[in-house]
Order: C-alpha cells, then sequence, then structure tokens
C-alpha cells in the first residue's frame, strides 16, 4: 500500500471499476430516484432501480480517465450552475500563471459548491482543476466517498480524536499537499474546518502550520513562497442552507452544543447543489510571496485578500440593517449603486426570505448575510 493511498483521489486506473461499482450501488441509485420521482421513486425502486442502472452504465461507457469524467459532467454542472444562480463572474484570474500549481486556500461556506466553482472558473480558463480537500466526516455512505474521490477529492481526517493518531494525520496531510504541488497538481483547501456558518470568514492558523509540518527542516518564509498560495474569496447573494446553519447557530447557543441528525449533511449537499443562489462571485487573490514570519502572519493575509476580495450584495446589507443591535461601523452608501426600482426590487426579494424564516431564527439568519459586511468594512477601514 502507498502513503497515501488511504487518503488521495482515485488514478485514472481506478476509474472504470469505480464507476462500475457506482452503477450498482443502491445507496446511489435510491437517492437518484427520490430526487427524480420522489417517493413514488422509493416505492417503486425493485422495477426502476435496474432500468437506471442501466441507464448510468450507458451514459459512463467509455469514460476511462478523471479528466474524461470531468468532461462528461461539465455540461451538467454548467446547466446546474445556470439554473440555480442569478449571475456568476470571477476576478483574479489574470494573476495566475499556466502550468503553475497552487494552493487554493478559501472561505466556506457550501461543501460541494465552492470548490466546484473554483472548478468551474480554472476550467474555463484553461487552468487544470485542482485537488479538493474534504473531511471524512462527509464520507460516510460509500458512493459519496467513491463519486467525490473520482472528482479528485482527498481525504482530511476529522473524525480522528487521539492526539498522537491526529498528529500522523496531519502530517501525512501536509506530506500529501506537497506532493501534489511537487507533481504539479494544485489543491484547494477550506481556510478553517467546516464551513462559516455564521458568515464570519476566519483562517485557521493551525491550517497553515500543518502546510510547513512535513518541511520543518526549511526556512518558514520559504516554504509559504513554495507553496504559491492564492487565497480565494467566494460570495453567494442567497445561502440554499441559510434556514438549516440557523438551526444549528440557534441550538448551539442556547443548549451550548449542536448534533446533527442522520443525514443531514447529505440533505446540506443536496440543498447546496439545486437550491437557488442568486448571484455569485468567486474572486482569485494574489499569490502569496517572502515576507512571513509565522503561521499567523500568513493566516493574517489570507484574511485580508478574502474578506477585502468578499463581494457584497444588497442581502448583505440589508441584513445588517435589519440586526436588532447594530455595530457602530461607517458604512458606504450602498443604495446609491441602484436605480429605484432595482431597490425596491431587492427589498422586496429580502422581505420575503426573511419573513419565511421563523421569528426564532431570525437573529442568526441576519448574522449570516451581515457579519461579510462587518468584516469587510472592518478591512477596508
Amino acid at each position: 500500500m502507498g502513503e497515501f493511498d488511504a487518503i488521495k483521489p482515485y488514478d485514472d486506473a481506478d476509474v472504470p471499476g469505480v464507476l462500475q461499482r457506482l452503477c450498482h450501488d443502491r445507496g446511489l441509485l435510491d437517492l437518484l430516484l427520490l430526487q427524480r420521482f420522489g417517493r413514488v421513486g422509493q416505492s417503486l425502486g425493485g422495477l426502476l432501480r435496474p432500468l437506471l442502472s442501466w441507464r448510468l452504465r450507458r451514459e459512463l461507457s467509455g469514460i476511462d480517465t478523471v479528466d474524461a469524467l470531468q468532461r462528461r459532467l461539465k455540461p451538467r454542472l454548467t446547466r446546474l450552475i445556470r439554473s440555480t444562480t442569478l449571475q456568476t463572474d470571477y476576478s483574479g484570474l489574470e494573476r495566475l500563471q499556466p502550468g503553475t500549481p497552487y494552493l487554493f486556500v478559501a472561505n466556506h461556506r457550501d461543501i460541494v459548491m465552492d470548490p466546484a466553482f473554483v472548478n468551474y472558473a480554472l476550467f474555463h480558463a484553461g487552468h487544470p482543476t485542482p485537488r479538493i480537500a474534504i473531511g471524512d466526516n462527509l464520507l460516510q455512505r460509500p458512493f459519496v466517498a467513491d463519486l467525490m474521490r473520482l472528482n479528485k477529492s482527498f481525504i482530511v481526517q476529522r473524525s480522528i480524536t487521539g492526539r498522537r493518531e491526529k498528529l500522523a494525520a496531519y502530517q501525512q496531510l501536509s506530506a500529501y499537499i506537497n506532493h501534489s504541488l511537487g507533481e504539479g497538481q494544485s489543491v484547494w483547501i477550506a481556510q478553517s474546518e467546516g464551513r462559516a456558518k455564521d458568515g464570519v470568514d476566519r483562517t485557521d492558523s493551525a491550517i497553515i502550520k500543518m502546510f510547513c509540518m512535513s518541511r520543518r527542516q526549511e526556512a518558514f518564509d520559504e516554504v509559504i513562497r513554495s507553496l504559491r498560495l492564492v487565497p480565494v474569496s467566494i460570495a453567494y447573494e442567497w445561502d440554499p442552507c441559510d434556514l438549516l446553519k440557523a438551526g444549528e447557530l440557534e441550538a448551539r447557543e442556547r443548549t451550548g452544543s449542536y448534533t446533527k441528525a442522520p443525514g443531514e449533511d447529505d440533505r446540506s449537499i443536496a440543498m447546496g447543489l439545486t437550491g437557488y443562489k442568486g448571484r455569485v462571485h468567486v474572486a482569485f487573490g494574489t499569490p502569496l510571496e517572502s515576507g512571513f514570519t509565522d503561521a499567523r502572519a500568513v493566516a493574517a493575509e489570507v484574511d485580508r485578500q478574502v474578506l477585502g476580495n468578499y463581494r457584497l450584495y444588497p442581502s448583505n446589507w440589508l441584513a445588517f440593517e435589519h440586526l436588532p443591535e447594530l455595530p457602530s461601523l461607517k458604512l458606504p452608501d450602498w443604495r446609491s449603486q441602484w436605480s429605484a426600482a432595482e431597490l425596491a426590487a431587492e427589498l422586496e426579494r429580502f422581505r420575503q426570505r426573511l419573513q419565511a424564516c421563523p421569528e426564532n431564527l431570525r437573529r442568526w439568519w441576519l448574522l449570516q448575510y451581515a457579519n461579510p459586511v462587518i468584516s469587510h468594512v472592518g478591512v477596508e477601514g
């Protein structure tokens, strides 16, 4: 067994066998039937599963590499993005050099769509798609693990509890990220563990330290420079999972803890994929060079770029204005950017979304959209 076999994405040689396995996976077939036909699909599973399995085998025939699979799925991702967004745009891609691998460190709002939007931008700009870090807590079902590892995802072992085991896992993760960059493969990873459910984007300096763990004999500044670390900021006008996140935040404040229900991560993935997002902006920052003395300094620069490049939408400004207790901030005149008709439409959309939120969750719902304003204005000011 190779050094990274337990965590690395599937290789081209793995693709035919994994696809064949997926075409017969009952869990995947039942999920697809549920999404297509609702409860009726579940009740007729015995009849429909063989037909769906045959259709999948036909659609996936001839695919024998990861690149071929991604190219086959690209039209589906395009349709998905077009059907769930009003507008999608990107900035900063001109800062990336062709043929150069980068370590993309990004804020994190959606389990699947964050790296999907980054992939989409890089693909259309002529850059290879990166390998994607994903927590093992999201891979409890075998078919989910197969799907993610087919799509160049590698595993971050978050479920390990022992101190010595955690250290070994981080050492392996660090080595794999540096190994990937050395092979000419870019990497995407979130700036901290898990999604920022409250809308507060902050880089965990422990993530920065992890990047360097496997290269302790080298100067810290030189390691950071060689990683070609690029901060990435993604902003959704509307988060399809905002009510789920508000419920978790409210429960944590009220009880001090939160336990996910069975299948909750799967539900979040499905909602994030198919839910309406409005406008989406992905900003690629400036690759970090030299001049950093420690992990905190690197984290601070990532934060500066992520927050400074964050695209604020009317949903963010209006949420800030609706907070029960407004922080004392000097805000720009954001309303002047919109015509009277546009502003009226934005206000009505916001009102409808807010009314759909239960009263006891509204503070947390508002904070998800308002906190980016607080963070961004703090950086700009």
